[in-house]
């Protein structure tokens, strides 16, 4: 049922951490400082996107090990692992190291399928197994069970001085709770809640019953709470591009606007042979964004939200747009901000 007189409870902001090819740190640094910020305005989370062989965050994980010892509230997470890349019981001894670093704040996100350019990368990333690897939803399974507490060895015990344990080390109790799965389409929405997941929503989703995004996206929340063992009470978070103005200069707006109006043509109709629809940028003041929100179907139905920041902005823009997020667009969506004491 439409939830749209809820407040937004949790609000989240998602970056891709873009950085100079030639000089890699201020990039990854930047991210950081973007991290701890979202912290001091009173963010419920901040979550980091994940690209291999380009110029953005290809170790989620150990930038936000870093991140861990930055802040001290914040939820990380991240928006999407490709698990096509990973091994996943060494994935997940690395997310329960970082839950443990952290404190019980991460939020690993994942997805399957083939790597992007899988037969231009697979000499190098599975040069003797590419042909029997398992790109489907197994390999979500795996990773589930491993973070979970299930054997991962069939031996136990002590050898010599070295004591064994069967299961992932270290054991992160409550990470199984917080393993989210990114999906776009109604199968990875049915699988995600058959499965106990929380559930990221895409902001480009496959147009199967329809060609309207938002009832695209209001299919898939319907579709995963129906299968959750939580039913309406399992955890959905939206994902949108949303920029606030109020605080821009003119030169921001307008270069606000243009980064909006060159991504709108890909937003009117299904793109490629496989349908994806592309959510619309929201850019305005806050009071129009949240008017747009609140007519919005999905967000009628969610209380938790993860805004994308664009990709290729400065530092500076960052700030301004998390700052009018926390401090107008926030508040006029019902939220408050944590505690930042």
């Amino acid at each position: 049922m439409p939830r749209s007189s809820e407040p937004l409870r949790k609000l989240g902001f998602l970056t891709i951490g873009l950085f100079d090819a030639g000089d890699p740190r201020p990039g990854h640094e930047s991210t950081l400082e973007v991290i701890r910020f979202g912290e001091e305005l009173g963010f419920d989370s901040a979550w980091v996107r994940h690209r291999h062989l380009q110029h953005g965050v290809s170790s989620p994980v150990a930038l936000l090990a870093a991140a861990t010892q930055r802040t001290s509230r914040i939820h990380l997470g991240t928006a999407v692992i490709p698990l096509g890349w990973e091994n996943p019981l060494r994935l997940a001894e690395d997310l329960a190291t970082v839950d443990v670093l952290s404190g019980g704040r991460l939020n690993p996100g994942v997805s399957v399928g083939p790597p992007f350019h899988f037969d231009h990368v697979k000499g190098a990333l599975y040069p003797d197994t590419a042909d029997q690897e398992d790109f489907g939803y197994g390999r979500v399974k795996r990773l589930l069970d491993l973070v979970r507490g299930e054997p991962a060895s069939d031996f136990s015990g002590t050898r010599g001085f070295e004591v064994f344990s069967d299961r992932v080390q270290p054991h992160s109790p409550g990470l199984g709770r917080r393993l989210w799965y990114g999906g776009g389409s109604l199968a990875s929405a049915r699988w995600a809640g058959q499965n106990g997941m929380n559930f990221l929503t895409s902001s480009v989703v496959k147009a199967e019953e329809s060609e309207d995004f938002e009832q695209v996206q209001l299919s898939h929340v319907r579709e995963f709470r129906a299968h959750h063992p939580d039913g309406d009470k399992a955890r959905v978070s939206q994902g949108l591009v949303v920029i606030p103005t109020d605080g821009a200069t003119a030169a921001q707006r307008e270069k606000y606007l243009a980064y909006a109006e060159s991504r709108t043509p890909r937003t009117a109709t299904p793109q490629g042979p496989a349908r994806m629809m592309f959510a619309r940028d929201l850019v305005g003041t806050s009071d129009e964004i949240a008017a747009a929100l609140h007519a919005h179907a999905a967000f009628q139905e969610i209380d938790e939200v993860a805004f994308a920041l664009p990709f290729t902005f400065e530092h500076e823009d960052y700030l301004q747009i998390l700052t009018d997020i926390a401090t107008r667009l926030g508040p006029a969506l019902g939220w408050s901000p944590a505690s930042t004491g």
